[in-house]
């Protein structure tokens, strides 16, 4: 009985642990991309460009992470 409770919870554990590492992954890609496009959809920063864009570059590295991560399940 008390294995079995153990097994629900780290399934449900692992469940709520992909959902959160594939959305947390599509947002941070979602705030890259708006730094590199953030002229043409008419974003106004104050930010130089070369922090602004390496800002965005490791924002879509950490991001294709965080999404690779929750797709493979490798926990």
């Amino acid at each position: 009985m008390e294995n079995n409770f153990r097994e629900r919870q780290q399934k449900n554990f692992n469940q709520m642990r992909r959902a959160r590492d594939i959305s947390m992954g599509l947002f941070i890609l979602l705030i890259g991309i708006l730094m590199f496009a953030a002229e043409k959809v008419g974003l106004a920063l104050t930010v130089d460009p070369l922090i602004r864009y390496l800002f965005g570059g490791l924002c879509l590295l950490y991001g294709g992470f965080r999404l690779y991560r929750g797709i493979k399940r490798d926990y």
